[in-house]
């Protein structure tokens, strides 16, 4: 959502962006809402004046009355006055619900460092850490290594929930918990709270955090009820503090979300026939932050940089990517991602995404933070500014972690940072 105030002051930044973005029905739709937005308020500002007149048509009928002058006219008068003044209410509030629509459905306004491209194959390449391997035997894909294992049944997790469903055992099981515990122990020395939040959120909330109109397709609603199975930790982290004004002196709050994650993952994003990658759940470490304006893009670097120092402690050789115009989606105002290399297919993947989504989740959810004391004179409220980035998916690691780490026999090296938390075992 962009604030209204936003819009007002800086209509053409945001008609900038939309064009950046190449969506040129929405540029239209900036002065629409302006307009619209302008011919509410002469609307209230004649219910405005009519109830003024109201008040003074009433004084008028006393004073007549007690003249014993003949008040009909004005009782008359008295009798209009209320049904006009609803009506006039009722077109403002119609107009203003159209002017909301296009607030909540336009998207962020794009940092000035995000490149112009059609999709994600116009990404840009900032970064590159690590040196991929080098095999002298022919590899495996992950699927293989851990069937041949036994430690993965992907064809009975299709029999008994469908397509992008496994089971885990054994030690695959433990490493995905031991991934998570690496993570979090990580960031919890990086000051931020772990928190496992709801699974489920209703649709006033979720509303809050993405424009549903964009993201319901790849989301699991409850059968009866309007609420939906989470999509990430984010969205219940950062709903959970709707309608609240936080004291400055907190911020910023640093959290480390643990929660299972629930996609359809239908239309574009599509399935992976069998394996890790892409799953309808998946467990997730996520980062998330709420803070002042200011200290958003210093901490957007180092949300990034944070789940770079996890990769670099894995030992898996990555890449960061500056995500285009064409790809970053709606939410966010500048975004990257971290692609972990994937020997078997010899390419870098996603693994990691990193927003900063400034003002626009916190104006949806109507999150503001206080500046001076509460009641003081100089007391201000403001809409603070939300990030996210992923720490670990653990099963797009796991995949990471079993294809860089196989060995010709088909067992797997275990990354050192992972020993600890994996009752000693050193190797699957």
């Amino acid at each position: 959502m962009i604030p209204l105030k936003f819009l007002k002051e800086n209509a053409s930044e945001v008609k900038a962006s939309l064009q950046k973005r190449g969506d040129v029905e929405k540029q239209r739709w900036i002065d629409e809402a302006l307009k619209k937005n302008e011919d509410a308020w002469t609307l209230l500002r004649q219910a405005e004046e009519l109830r003024a007149e109201r008040n003074k048509v009433s004084k008028e009928i006393n004073e007549s009355m007690k003249a014993k002058k003949d008040a009909s006219a004005l009782l008359a008068r008295a009798k209009e006055i209320p049904e006009k003044i609803k009506e006039l209410e009722e077109q403002a509030a119609k107009i203003q619900e159209r002017v909301t629509f296009i607030l909540m459905r336009l998207p962020n306004v794009l940092h000035e460092s995000v490149p112009v491209g059609k999709d994600d194959s116009e990404n840009v390449v900032i970064k590159k850490w690590g040196e991929p391997k080098k095999f002298g035997f022919t590899l495996r894909s992950h699927e293989e290594i851990a069937e041949h294992l036994g430690l993965a049944d992907f064809d009975r997790g299709t029999k008994v929930a469908g397509q992008g469903f496994n089971f885990l055992k054994g030690n695959l099981a433990l490493l995905d918990l031991a991934i998570q515990r690496f993570a979090i122990d990580e960031l919890s020395k990086k000051g931020f709270l772990l928190t496992t939040p709801p699974l489920m959120m209703r649709r006033e909330a979720y509303e809050g955090v993405t424009d549903l109109a964009d993201f319901e397709n790849v989301m699991y609603k409850i059968d009866g009820e309007d609420s939906y199975l989470i999509a990430t930790s984010e969205h219940p982290l950062v709903a959970q503090y709707q309608d609240e004004v936080i004291n400055q002196e907190v911020l910023p709050l640093k959290i480390v979300g643990l929660s299972q994650c629930f996609r359809r993952e239908i239309g574009g994003h599509g399935v992976d026939s069998k394996g890790l990658f892409r799953m309808h759940q998946f467990n997730k470490v996520e980062q998330v932050v709420l803070c002042k304006p200011e200290d958003s893009w210093k901490l957007h670097e180092e949300l990034i940089k944070n789940a770079e120092e996890l990769f670099q402690k894995l030992e898996l050789p990555y890449r960061i990517v500056n995500i285009c115009t064409g790809d970053i989606g709606t939410v966010a105002a500048k975004k990257y991602d971290l692609e972990v290399w994937m020997p078997r297919e010899q390419k870098y993947k996603e693994a990691v995404s990193g927003s900063n989504c400034t003002f626009y989740q916190a104006a949806r959810l109507n999150i503001r933070y206080r500046i001076g004391k509460q009641g003081a004179a100089d007391e201000e409220k403001q809409l603070l500014h939300t990030l996210n980035c992923t720490g670990v998916a653990t099963s797009r690691v796991m995949r990471a972690i079993l294809e860089n780490y196989q060995n010709e026999d088909g067992s797997v090296d275990l990354p050192k940072a992972l020993i600890p938390y994996l009752n000693g075992a050193k190797k699957l």
